[in-house]
């Protein structure tokens, strides 16, 4: 996802963290390893699991030279081409890394030497041969990169280099050709030019590795706002054509396009300087693609066209340029609704629109993937949803839709994204948070959060506490509890002849009054678990005073869910659109935790094992205790002291205990290939043969 972050529709620890769960001394495959490499590396937790990758052709870099200037990639026609020692490979499997870690934002960096060490060894073993970022990233990351390539001559990591847009202002000012807006992207195109060259000097570090030997190429820019570039092309609409060096507008090419090529004719003679030619594209999406969708109900998804075809290499530019789009199988809804996308695989047939629109330049389809995450914000065809997929179910998916790619004749595919980042937000429970401190806790709900194929698990807080332990009590006679950065968790041990049916209270603020949790006459929480422990199913209730719902859309009470007076299922809402949709996130989905990332509970004889989504207790910030109150349209925050349980079964009421934690600053994490992940992988090898 492009920073700075922007919500989709259907998408701090300081100092050195303990972030991997297991220390190996690994060699890498292919190659001996440098001094840097010969002391112990960390091995990622899961990546056992995975076979050794085989050896297949090799990808070492074989440049060739065109016009003077030194090439590891280019373009021909519709076909990219990576020039290699076993000859040309045209389509590249990759993926997109982001700039931070849980607890940190973009722009605050926070990834050290030994992850990214760890990262470039993982996704190689998963079949990965590009990693694309967007933006520079600290040195470390180019001197890791150099480092795994050198010691893996055969199976490089090529490096596809992005450079965004360092803010909104074009956004704020509605116009790109802002003197300051520009100056501002043209420092970031001369910084980064220089970065992966090894000579960019400033307070900041120092970039002293060159990564050029593994460049394949630049894709510039972000994913545009269609109302800001339709006023901007309003005010520049005299702007003159483009006709450099290297690149050039065409006729017909709008301001905005002539602005890119521009841009892109600065980048390229920054490189030709150097001596190298890199094919470069610019960002796109389905918002503002090139081709018309007048079938799609929002008029934003279909009120710009930006077209590459619009920007053009000279001949002083060999490299060349592509088509790169950021492109998902749940969004926007015209992939549901055009009746030539209805037919088959909408996403498939729009793959093909894209490709037979640019017919004398590559596509690639650089972002792309489901997420594995409890919250869904949109329901996709083929059951490829934004969300509510466990992690071997998108794995699953995710390989399906890189094949997808290549079969339609794309030029590569780069899932979205490499690890799971918490600071995201979406569009559905965006409304339902505390925005200054979302990076400080990993939200099942938020679909964002879990795009990645490293699971940045989080840590536990504090020691576990005892709630109960009673013998002869009922319906539980006993009951621990532990918090982590995305669950409270409930260790339950049930008594003698346990209940049927189980409902969980959770009083998050006291000073809330109203109707009594569903069964009892005296308990009174904000939020109830009501679990069938026969039939394996469950719903999650919330207050109705605590329904964030209401904040997102008008929902007629015919649209909701069943529930008793006074009370709501926790749902979200995946489309606006009428018929307005809603997810019912809070079904609770019994099963093993270890094989099953959706189950919240599992029930092994008299032992019961709970956990419970901050979100689905009204948290709006769990490390500052903030509970979320709707108040006039409005989200107001009140701080609760902690969260008291309570128990009901067969109207037996059971008061346990409460649950009480520290304000944190500072979250732990662990890292861990998500389970399923070699479905991805066997993908990325069958694409490329190997």
């Amino acid at each position: 996802m492009t920073v700075p972050s922007r919500p989709r529709f259907g998408r701090v620890r300081a100092g050195t963290v303990g972030v991997f769960a297991l220390v190996l001394c690994l060699m890498l495959a292919g190659g001996s390893p440098s001094p840097a490499l010969r002391s112990p590396a960390f091995l990622i937790a899961g990546m056992r699991d995975l076979p050794s990758a085989p050896s297949g052709r090799p990808w070492t870099p074989a440049p060739v030279t065109a016009a003077g200037l030194r090439m590891v990639a280019g373009t021909d026609g519709q076909q990219f081409v990576l020039h290699t020692a076993s000859g040309a490979q045209t389509f590249l499997p990759g993926v997109d890394l982001g700039d931070t870690t849980p607890g940190h934002v973009p722009g605050d960096p926070s990834i050290s030497a030994a992850q990214y060490r760890a990262w470039f060894a993982a996704m190689g073993q998963l079949g990965i041969r590009v990693v694309r970022i967007y933006t520079v990233h600290r040195p470390a990351f180019y001197a890791q990169l150099a480092e795994y390539n050198r010691a893996n001559p055969d199976r490089p990591l090529y490096l596809m280099q992005g450079v965004a847009l360092p803010n909104d202002a074009y956004i704020a000012r509605k116009n790109l050709y802002d003197k300051q807006v520009t100056r501002a992207f043209a420092a970031e195109l001369s910084d980064a030019a220089k970065a992966i060259s090894g000579d960019l000097d400033t307070s900041d570090g120092a970039w002293d590795t060159d990564v050029t030997p593994w460049l394949a190429g630049w894709i510039i820019g972000t994913e545009f706002d269609p109302y800001a570039l339709k006023v901007s092309d309003r005010r520049n609409r005299d702007a003159k054509p483009v006709s450099g060096r290297y690149f050039r507008s065409t006729e017909g090419a709008n301001p905005t396009e002539r602005w890119l090529a521009a841009r892109m004719n600065e980048l390229a003679r920054y490189q030709a300087a150097r001596g190298l030619s890199e094919p470069i594209a610019f960002v796109n999406w389905p918002t503002t693609d090139p081709l018309r969708h007048p079938q799609e109900p929002l008029p934003q998804e279909d009120l710009y066209q930006l077209d590459a075809n619009h920007v053009a290499p000279t001949e002083n530019w060999p490299a060349g340029t592509f088509a790169s789009y950021h492109a998902f199988p749940y969004y926007p809804d015209f992939l549901q609704r055009e009746p030539d996308l209805r037919n088959g695989d909408p996403y498939a047939a729009y793959l093909n629109a894209l490709h037979e629109h640019h017919a004398t330049m590559p596509t690639m389809i650089t972002e792309f993937g489901v997420p594995s995450s409890l919250g869904s914000a949109h329901s996709g065809p083929l059951g490829r949803d934004q969300g509510e997929h466990s992690e071997a179910e998108a794995m699953r998916i995710d390989g399906e839709l890189l094949r997808e790619i290549k079969e339609e004749g794309m030029a590569g595919g780069f899932l979205f994204e490499w690890a799971d980042e918490w600071y995201r937000l979406a569009w559905n429970t965006i409304t339902h948070q505390d925005a200054s401190r979302r990076q400080l806790w990993h939200d099942p709900l938020t679909n964002e959060q879990h795009f990645g194929l490293l699971a940045t698990d989080p840590g536990p807080l504090g020691e576990s506490s005892t709630l109960l332990d009673t013998d002869g009590a009922w319906p539980a006679r006993q009951v621990r509890a532990t918090i982590d950065e995305s669950y409270l968790h409930l260790d339950i041990k049930l008594g003698n002849s346990p209940p049927g049916s189980l409902q969980i209270g959770f009083d998050v603020l006291p000073s809330l009054t109203g109707t009594p949790m569903p069964g009892s006459a005296d308990r009174r929480p904000d939020a109830v678990f009501a679990l069938n422990l026969i039939g394996q199913t469950g719903q999650a209730y919330v207050r109705d005073q605590l329904d964030p719902l209401p904040l997102d859309a008008d929902v007629p009470d015919a649209q909701r869910g069943p529930a008793p007076p006074g009370w709501r299922p926790f749902e979200l809402l995946t489309d606006p659109a009428k018929p307005i949709q809603l997810q019912n996130a809070g079904l609770l989905r019994s099963g093993d935790f270890d094989t099953d990332s959706l189950a919240l509970w599992h029930l092994d004889k008299d032992h019961l094992t709970v956990r419970v989504p901050w979100a689905l207790l009204a948290f709006a910030d769990p490390s500052s205790r903030e509970i979320g109150v709707p108040r006039s349209g409005k989200l107001t925050f009140q701080t609760s002291p902690g969260v008291r349980v309570s128990f009901v079964a067969s109207g037996t009421d059971q008061a346990v205990g409460q649950v009480t934690w520290n304000i944190w600053t500072v979250p732990g994490y662990t890292e861990r290939i998500k389970s399923g992940a070699s479905q991805f992988r066997d993908a990325a090898l069958s694409v490329t043969g190997g």
